[in-house]
């Protein structure tokens, strides 16, 4: 079986012992690892992939069950106008330009591959509005063909922790698969991608990480990236207040009082 292509290997490798522990570790706290978005055939999942861009799985999923019944192919959907398509995907955003390139994209498979899906990184990424990243998406969870994607979550995870070190996802992609065997690529992107949802997130919860004593980001924070909250549950004292002070309430009407006079 064909796998995806490697990006040309870049200078700077990760420890590959350090990259296997980490998504070793991170299966174990993500067992459920899996892309989001709901499908049950290659088109539906390279459909919902293109609309996923800058918007939630969530999203996505709520769209798509209505519009896989009205375009349950490739050929249904390249007959359907941009009009047709607009207020059908209006909830995952930017849906004139996602019209435009369902539109696009539809047409491209129907003239080139008889409506189906192909199945190889060269003919996705040929595709109108299809990127490495979605062709690794569609690859990896209809095909079964090895690929990892990287998204914004991967980048930011991978770089934090310190399996990875550049912003360019491709760069990324191939210091992490060259640390992975290619039947680890996909669920590795998966718990990456899960990682930086559930706890990884721009604003990290370092105190429910399963790999803080290999992350970069965390030994250079020290305490400080765990909340105080989680390090203490101390609870705050204050000093006695002196006999005969006043209650907040008594304060208050005292002060209403005087307003008054």
């Amino acid at each position: 079986m064909a796998k995806a292509r490697k990006p040309a290997t870049p200078m700077w490798r990760p420890d590959s012992a350090k990259v296997r522990r980490v998504i070793d570790r991170l299966s174990a706290q993500h067992p459920d690892a899996w892309t989001e978005l709901a499908f049950t055939t290659p088109y539906e999942l390279l459909v919902a992939t293109v609309l996923s861009a800058q918007s939630s799985d969530v999203r996505v999923n709520g769209v798509t069950p209505a519009l896989f019944t009205r375009y349950p192919n490739a050929r249904a959907l390249a007959r359907a106008t941009t009009d047709e398509l607009e207020p059908q995907i209006q909830p995952t955003g930017f849906f004139r330009a996602k019209s435009r390139a369902l539109a696009a994209l539809s047409s491209a498979l129907v003239e080139r591959h008889g409506g189906d899906v192909p199945s190889t990184m060269e003919e996705l990424t040929a595709l109108p509005g299809v990127g490495r990243k979605t062709a690794n998406v569609v690859l990896g969870h209809a095909f079964g063909i090895p690929g990892l994607p990287v998204d914004l979550h991967v980048l930011r995870v991978a770089n934090r922790i310190g399996i990875a070190k550049s912003e360019a996802p491709e760069v990324v992609e191939a210091q992490l698969t060259g640390a992975l065997p290619d039947s680890r690529w996909v669920k590795a992107s998966d718990t990456l991608i899960l990682h930086g949802r559930r706890i990884c997130r721009p604003k990290p919860m370092c105190d429910r990480c399963a790999v803080r004593t290999d992350c970069d980001y965390y030994r250079a924070l020290g305490p400080s990236a765990v909340p105080a909250s989680s390090r203490s549950k101390s609870v705050k004292t204050s000093a006695p207040k002196p006999a005969g002070t006043p209650s907040k309430p008594a304060r208050k009407a005292a002060a209403g009082r005087k307003a008054r006079s």
